[in-house]
């Protein structure tokens, strides 16, 4: 009978239920187990699964570059950002107003960091977002306007929450592709939520898109339902911060890296927003 029981679990896909039959079976056979009982235990291990292989996928899918969290981002080498402020942006309560996020500062002084960290609570905590590279995505735009598959590309940017574009600086943008960026940011106005990290102030957007008119709809989308944060503090690369942010020399050992399923049982007792101690951390968040 388990054979077939077993045979019919891969059938449906059920790998959760398949993988702690042996052991609820026998649990039920010591203990007398009402089926019903044993049915549940083995349904919520099917349920288990699938959100553990879900959130595998999203942290997959977002295309974070690196695994920083805001838990180790040096807020005390940084005390020009609001710390509060951060932490209740990984509330994630702007998600579900659909505001926008814009990041301002210079290079180094951890807007990348602060938006990797957000992106990964939204990828916690169900959302299905994405972090790009901000010239990336005008090539991106760029290269589906040869083979004509900017509608579909449009669509799939749009629903995208939250989704990060990094880096709006100093970029190589065509008009074609400030076109086609204005058509993205108007397609996820009041929808969902776009995080912005830029060196320059918005003001100088127009320099940068050589468009008058294509900034003035894009800034007045952009910022209409926005929470914009100026960072005016030093680079969290420079030598100084960096040996402040080594660990102490006399640390040798490192703890056991644990698994997302480890990491999930352990965030249900924190509040939102924190991070088990294993994650790895970040020597300064870079921009």
């Amino acid at each position: 009978m388990r054979d077939k029981l077993r045979a019919l679990l891969a059938q449906l896909r059920f790998q959760g239920m398949a993988a702690a039959l042996d052991t609820e079976l026998e649990r039920a056979e010591q203990e007398a187990t009402p089926a019903s009982e044993m049915l549940y235990r083995l349904l919520r291990e099917e349920a288990a699964f699938k959100r553990q292989r879900s959130l595998v996928y999203r942290l997959q899918q977002a295309k974070m570059p690196w695994d920083w969290t805001l838990d180790s981002f040096p807020f005390e080498q940084q005390p020009s950002i609001n710390k509060a402020q951060i932490k209740a942006l990984a509330g994630l309560d702007f998600l579900q107003r659909a505001h926008n996020v814009v990041l301002c500062g210079k290079t180094g002084t951890g807007k990348t960091g602060i938006a990797i960290g957000i992106l990964r609570e939204a990828c916690l905590n169900g959302y299905r977002g994405c972090f790009y590279d901000a010239q990336e995505l005008f090539d991106e735009l760029y290269a589906s306007l040869a083979d004509r598959s900017t509608v579909g590309l449009l669509k799939r940017l749009s629903r995208l929450q939250p989704l990060v574009i990094d880096k709006v600086n100093t970029l190589t943008i065509k008009p074609e592709q400030a076109n086609a960026f204005l058509r993205l940011i108007d397609q996820r106005y009041n929808r969902v939520s776009t995080i912005i990290t830029t060196s320059l102030d918005l003001s100088e957007w127009y320099e940068l898109f050589q468009q008058k008119h294509l900034v003035d709809a894009l800034l007045d989308r952009l910022q209409h339902r926005c929470i914009t944060i100026r960072i005016d503090g030093p680079s969290l690369r420079s030598p100084e911060l960096l040996d402040l942010q080594q660990p102490p020399a006399t640390i040798t050992t490192r703890s056991p890296r644990r698994t997302i399923a480890d990491e999930q049982r352990s965030r249900s007792s924190r509040p939102l927003g924190r991070r088990g101690p294993s994650e790895q951390t970040h020597r300064g968040a870079k921009t």
